[in-house]
């Protein structure tokens, strides 16, 4: 009797012996004649990024089978179980995601692969044949930057970049604005639900400068400028810093948001770009949304 093992029994021993979500992949699948694959896309993107692709690299199918036809495509910045049901209905199987779908840098699985929700999230994307891939590292290195070309784009800040910027340490030179208004514009163009302030509200604004993620590129920034948004930054450190420096008179300011509120427009960036050279099937930014709301 021949035994014969599920899909879902596959992945799970995959995901029990490999250490990354890619593991997840089907390694058996063909291309189906004539029907697009989320493989020949992949093979598009890095042909028209324009740079050399590098290993190793996040940038790789986490989940699915990257060689079965698509019939649509999600951007977006991360696959939350939200974003893939959503995906579903708009008919979208292909995911095309800038952040982690299982919860770390990596998408580590081999200290989840028994947790219930990681378990019923691989179910969910089996049962509606979806196949995700991570577009995150090449997205960035290409130039523009895509992730702060869309930024830049849904801000209006294009005219207002400083020249030199680099890839975590972007300047723009504004009209002055008090930054409680600043911080307002964020809000409604970003449509952020969670955004934090450290300063003076009236403080007046001319310079800002997107700091990255870390500390040293926060302390490298601010003598620069008025003002410093961060996205991807833990508490005790910019903010503390700001707040010490305005303290010791300094006049400065810090705009806190979400990951979401730095990055997420560039994959609306992501489907305008992709739109350019795939037309096969329907190509839709679905946001992920900023996770946080304020308190009353």
């Amino acid at each position: 009797m021949t035994n014969r093992v599920s899909r879902r029994r596959f992945c799970q021993l995959a995901a029990g012996s490999l250490v990354m979500a890619p593991g997840l992949v089907r390694a058996f699948g063909q291309p189906v004649a004539g029907k697009l694959t989320a493989r020949e896309v992949v093979r598009r993107i890095r042909e028209k990024t324009g740079i050399t692709w590098r290993t190793p690299t996040a940038d790789e199918f986490k989940v699915g089978d990257p060689d079965a036809p698509i019939t649509g495509i999600t951007t977006t910045f991360m696959s939350t179980f939200d974003v893939l049901r959503r995906s579903v209905a708009q008919g979208n199987n292909f995911v095309i995601s800038h952040e982690p779908t299982f919860w770390s840098s990596n998408d580590m699985i081999s200290e989840i692969k028994d947790d219930p929700l990681y378990q019923e999230k691989i179910k969910y994307i089996e049962d509606h044949k979806l196949v995700v891939w991570r577009f995150h590292d090449h997205w960035h290195a290409r130039r523009p930057d895509g992730i702060f070309a869309g930024w830049n784009r849904t801000m209006g800040w294009d005219n207002y970049t400083i020249p030199g910027t680099t890839f975590m340490a972007h300047e723009y030179a504004i009209p002055e604005i008090h930054l409680v208004d600043l911080a307002g514009e964020l809000q409604d163009k970003l449509n952020l639900k969670s955004l934090r302030i450290v300063g003076d509200p009236e403080l007046k604004v001319k310079r800002v400068g997107n700091a990255g993620h870390y500390i040293g590129q926060c302390m490298a920034l601010l003598p620069r400028v008025d003002v410093l948004m961060v996205f991807e930054c833990r508490e005790w450190e910019a903010a503390e810093y700001v707040r010490d420096a305005i303290a010791s008179g300094e006049k400065k300011g810090l705009l806190q948001m979400s990951h979401e509120g730095g990055e997420e427009m560039g994959m609306d960036e992501c489907a305008r770009w992709l739109s350019t050279f795939v037309n096969e099937v329907p190509i839709k930014f679905i946001p992920s949304g900023d996770p946080f709301w304020l308190g009353a």
